[in-house]
């Protein structure tokens, strides 16, 4: 079986410098290998295949390991796992399932180390008024307190 672990210093060797950032890497029982990276700016499909290049040349000098591997760069729909996701998803629509359930959508207009927020459109009830009005609202969410955060892709 691939040690992860050494994988891992390889592609973070490989990454430094270029502004890319790993975001997951898996190794199966069966040496299924999945590395996924993001930049800010975008993913460029030859420096996925310099990446792959590089680690079957390194994986080949371990031996005869019967392996797969597939480099590329995170789904649009996957939802976020890296501060540097949210930046680069920074005024662009989310979507937020927090930790107690609920779920929002909005603009995405902040990050910092340790909280996001997004504005989004809430019905309420003005005194009076007989029909509720839309109201921008910003509301913050701490990263350990929402299930997931994607990009709301629209069609």
């Amino acid at each position: 079986m691939i040690d992860k672990q050494s994988l891992h210093s390889l592609v973070v060797e490989k990454l430094q410098g270029t502004g890319y950032e790993l975001i997951t890497l898996s190794v199966s029982a069966q040496n299924d290998i999945l590395i996924e990276v993001d930049k800010i700016d975008g993913v460029d499909v030859e420096f996925c295949g310099a990446l792959n290049h590089y680690l079957v040349e390194q994986l080949d000098a371990l031996g005869d390991i019967d392996y797969s591997l597939e480099v590329g760069s995170v789904s649009l729909t996957d939802p976020f796992k890296t501060k540097m996701q949210y930046e680069k998803h920074l005024n662009h629509d989310v979507e937020v399932l927090a930790l107690d359930g609920k779920k929002y959508r909005g603009l995405l207009v902040s990050v910092d180390d340790d909280t996001f927020s997004m504005e989004t459109e809430v019905m309420v009830q003005v005194e009076g008024k007989k029909r509720k009005q839309k109201e921008i609202h910003t509301l913050t969410f701490a990263y350990d307190a929402v299930k997931y955060t994607k990009y709301d892709l629209k069609f």
